[in-house]
This record gives structure tokens, sequence and C-alpha cells, in this order.
């Protein structure tokens, strides 16, 4: 069953053309949950997030309330919206932008209160234009409604809030490369530790960094409480949670679905989801969890949208990205695209990011255009081996920030899974689905 009865609860204002602006913000409850919030302790506030169990929506899936618990006490303390989203295929917090910009604003005081932050920046990927546009606007008004400022709503709480567009690197969606950004610097990733951002963050502070989605469900756990959140879902995969849906799908799009309750299959093939696939070709693969994560075959397309089910099974929910491939899908095309992508974005700090990610992109290359040889499917698996030793998930790190060691995923997925479809490539130097 694909749709639970679940609340949406970052999604409810989706349906209204004019949703991003003010006047429908407040006429469906908006600010309520800051008022809630400003009316408790910010220990309270904090108890009813880590009651939640609210898992980050950027990627690791890291508590939200534990994070916000390890900060380093200090006078100065910063909180970081992460809005830079350039997963491929990965959109959900780019619609949240766009079309509730006041959810996040509201979230983020929310968030900015409980961990008595001094200021707060929101970094928006600068391809975002409207995302960028609307959060500018939203904020505007709600600098001029009292619900950011000096004395937020009447009370005695204080804070400003920056929108910060970046420059467009993936890399900056990685934490400690978004806080280099910001301090003007090269998005390059800090050496963990000792540079975590609890610890030692935005211009040496104690810092939070949560994404987009995950702030914007802050009102409605104020609203409801905590345990209501946690009713939802089963596990540590408590609530519900965007999923971005793309591929070989006759409905693409992003769909608000209660963790744990629903399965892959219902969310590609349910006729009010993805609707199943383009001319009912049959499923060959799908991506669970953004183009980072390993793929999952047809017999695993069961199993549940649930973060430690996944895991378990040798992949990720990540970012919330779910792509389909259908037979008619080259799987070594998929894969050096991939791979082209994560070469090109790689910041280069680490020589076997920037070293290994080039060398894969122009053997995978030479293969898909007929060029290659049998020998070079091992030796694309040793190259990722020395990128990720062991090839399993989550990936042993051989570099600053984990870019590089996910780079073997949908290499290893394709070679693994799809061989003697890559040997076609070499045998016949042709590609089966020209």
């Amino acid at each position: 069953m694909a749709l639970t009865g679940a609340p949406r609860i970052v999604t409810s204002r989706i349906g209204y053309e004019d949703s991003y602006t003010l006047e429908r913000f407040l006429a469906t409850g908006g600010y309520d949950g800051l008022r809630k919030a400003l009316s408790m302790s910010p220990e309270e506030v904090s108890a009813e997030v880590n009651t939640a169990s609210l898992l980050g929506r950027g990627g690791a899936g890291f508590p939200a309330g534990r994070k916000w618990s390890m900060l380093r006490a200090a006078p100065t303390t910063y909180l970081v919206v992460n809005g830079d989203e350039s997963e491929p295929a990965t959109f959900k917090d780019h619609l949240l932008l766009e079309r509730d910009p006041h959810q996040l604003i509201e979230g983020v005081m929310i968030a900015a209160y409980a961990i008595g932050a001094a200021q707060v920046f929101i970094f928006i990927r600068g391809e975002m234009a409207l995302g960028i546009e609307r959060v500018t606007q939203a904020l505007n008004e709600a600098y001029e409604y009292g619900a950011v400022g000096r004395n937020v709503l009447g009370s005695s709480f204080s804070v400003d809030v920056v929108v910060h567009p970046g420059a467009g690197a993936y890399i900056c969606g990685e934490e400690t490369a978004l806080l280099e950004s910001l301090e003007g610097k090269r998005g390059f990733p800090r050496i963990k530790p000792p540079y975590f951002p609890a610890a030692i963050g935005l211009y040496g502070e104690p810092t939070v960094v949560n994404n987009v989605e995950t702030m914007s469900n802050l009102p409605w756990i104020v609203l409801n409480g905590g345990a209501a959140f946690a009713a939802l879902g089963s596990g540590s995969s408590t609530g519900t949670r965007l999923f971005a849906l793309s591929g070989r799908v006759n409905n693409p799009g992003v769909f608000e679905l209660e963790m744990a309750k629903t399965t892959f299959k219902d969310l590609i093939f349910d006729k009010s989801l993805g609707n199943g696939i383009i001319d009912g070709k049959a499923l060959k693969a799908f991506i669970p969890g953004g183009v980072s994560a390993p793929w999952f075959s047809p017999d695993q397309v069961d199993m549940h949208l649930d973060q430690d089910e996944v895991g378990k099974a040798g992949s990720m929910l990540g970012s919330g990205s779910v792509v389909v491939m259908d037979e008619t899908t080259c799987a070594l095309r998929a894969a050096w695209r991939i791979t082209k992508f994560f070469w090109r974005e790689s910041c280069g700090q680490c020589t076997p990011c920037r070293e290994g990610s080039g060398w894969l992109e122009k053997t995978l290359w030479r293969i898909e255009n007929g060029e290659g040889r049998e020998e070079e499917l091992d030796m694309l698996m040793d190259v990722c081996d020395n990128l990720a030793p062991g090839l399993t998930w989550p990936p042993q790190q051989t570099t600053i920030c984990v870019l590089g060691p996910s780079i073997p995923s949908s290499i290893a997925s394709a070679i693994r899974m799809f061989r003697d479809e890559l040997l076609v490539h070499v045998k016949e130097g042709r590609c089966p689905f020209a």
C-alpha cells in the first residue's frame, strides 16, 4: 500500500498556487510553530526534536537533535542551512525553496532559538535562481512581519538570517567545504577531526549544519510534538520523507511518503506516484539514494523506504533521489555519465579522487565507444578498490571527504550486475542499446 494516510508534513501547502507568499503561509498556520517554540525553553525545543528522532535529510542521515547536542560550549554559535543540493537527479530541496520558503525560515528560526545561534546563513546553490529569489523575498517579508530580527514575535530572542548564493560547486554540498565557501575561500573539505563543525565550524566557532528538508520539518514537530513525528515510520526511520523520483518512469516528481511503511515498488509503480515504467518496459535496476549510492536489482524492489533496511542491503537512502533504469538503459553509459560528473566536480584536493576519477572516466569512455579491452573491466575494479578499499558500503575512506570513495558505486554496480552487457561493448565494439 503506497499511501498510508500519513500527514503531509513539509508539502501541505504545495497545492496552492501562491504557496510561497506570506499571506498563504499565515492563512495555513504559518509561524504558529515558532510562537509555540518561543513559549518553551530552548532545552524543551531540543528535547522535542530528540524525541522525534528526526534524521538529517541531506544524505548522511545523522539525527538532528544529536548533532545539536554535540555543540561545543562557546559564546558564539552559528547555524548554517545547506541548500546546495547538487546531487544529480535530486530536486526535493529545490521544491521546498521555491514553493514554501517561509516554512524553511520558520524552521530555521526554531533551530536558531534551540541552539542559541548568534547568526544564521542559508547557503543556496547558485543555479537555483528562482529558489534564491523566493527565499530572499520571504526573508524580507519575515523581517517586516517580525518573525526574524530583533525581539522575534515580541520575545526577547533576536537573530539575523543571511541568504548566501553559492557558485555551483558540487563539493560545497559537503558541510565543511560549504563552510570554507561561506568564509570566502575555495570549497575544499576540511579534515575531520579536528574540524567537526560542532566543535570547529564557521569562523572557527561551533556550528550546526542542517539541510533544507530537515529544517522544514521543525514547525510541525514543535506544533504536534516529537512523539507524533516518531509515531510515523518505524525504528530509526521516523516521520515522512521527500523522495525525488526520476528516470524511466511515467510520472517523475517529488513525493512525500511515510518512511519504512512504503516500498520502492510502491514509489515506482503506484498509479498515484511513479505510475510504472515508460512503455511498460521491464525494470532493470534502480539507484535508491542519489547517484553516489550502489544500485539495486529488480528483486530488491519490495524493500521498504527504511534507512536501516536499505543500509543493511548495501546501499543508502542518501539524498532521497530514486533513479529508475529500464531494459533499454545502457548500464555502462549510465556509469560513465555518473563518473564523468564526479570527475568534473572533484575539488582536486586529494590525489585518489583527483587522479582516480579521471582514469575511470577515460576508461569507461573507451569501452563505451568500442575501444576497450576485456582486461580493463578488472582494471576498473582495481582502481575502484584503490578509491574505496573492499568496495563495500559505506565505503572505506581514502580521501578527506566521501566524494572520492563514492565514485566506485556506479562502476562496481554496473560491472557486478551487467558484466555480460559490458562485454558486448568490448567484443563487438558497439553498444547493444545504441
